[in-house]
């Protein structure tokens, strides 16, 4: 495959950005679906290259894999900050498709990520319906903009969810429960949530599972020994792949 480290400037956030791109290999033709793989809390572009076997896993298959940087946005726009949702939702994704041969259609794009990552990867499935149509959470923040969080008594993270929600409540624009009530039937997309059993996040991917059962929304959750780590992500990102590919005609 060819991989691509793309520096851009992004019109939304006002200033020059990144993301890491694996392109099909030479023999195959397009237009090629998309998969937006997002990148977790105090990480960037370049983690899913570096620690997992991501490129290897996705080689055989004609499919672009667009890794973009979010900071440590929550993949939110944020009430006090930069807005990081519209940069990768309408800049990224739009420029993606003008440099690329994409299948430029919400059947030719999907979304897969890990912690804060897997809460963006789900967020921006049920808030864009029209643009994606299927999503991967692996470990996801599920509860972020829902209550609270494990990590409430970090006078830092309390901080961070203060700047970029504001004064948002529970119901709220970036709340994963409230997003999921909103779609029909019609508009809803392929999701898949996963979560290993030591993870400190467990209870939050529980819980939303539960919530889309009870509202009648298809979805698959599984759970899987392991913790909030590498080894577990390296292993079900691969599971994320099969998942993805029959709702992206792969």
């Amino acid at each position: 495959m060819a991989f691509c480290e793309l520096k851009y400037y992004n019109k939304a956030l006002g200033k020059s950005t990144a993301c890491d791109i694996l392109l099909p290999e030479q023999n195959k033709t397009g237009p090629f679906p998309v998969l937006y793989l997002l990148h977790g809390y105090s990480d960037d572009n370049t983690i899913w290259q570096r620690r997992t076997s991501i490129e290897r896993y996705v080689q055989n298959l004609p499919l672009i894999v667009v890794m973009p940087d979010a900071s440590i946005s929550f993949y939110c726009d944020a009430v006090e900050g930069l807005p990081w949702e519209t940069a990768i939702v309408r800049d990224l994704v739009g420029y993606v498709d003008t440099l690329f041969q994409t299948n430029a259609t919400r059947e030719g794009r999907c979304l897969a990520g890990l912690s804060m990552g897997g809460y963006g990867a789900a967020k921006f499935a049920l808030k864009f319906p029209d643009v994606f149509c299927a999503a991967v959470s692996h470990s996801g923040a599920m509860r972020f903009a829902h209550g609270a969080m494990p990590y409430d008594a970090d006078e830092k993270r309390r901080t961070e969810q203060r700047h970029i929600l504001g004064n948002e409540q529970i119901g709220g624009a970036n709340d994963l429960f409230a997003l999921a009530a909103k779609l029909t039937p019609e508009q809803r997309p392929a999701l898949r949530i996963d979560c290993g059993t030591e993870d400190f996040l467990i209870e939050h991917n529980r819980e939303f599972d539960a919530y889309l059962t009870e509202i009648g929304f298809p979805h698959e959750y599984v759970e899987f020994p392991g913790d909030h780590n590498w080894e577990y992500w390296d292993a079900h990102i691969q599971e994320a792949i099969t998942f993805l590919k029959p709702h992206i005609g792969l």
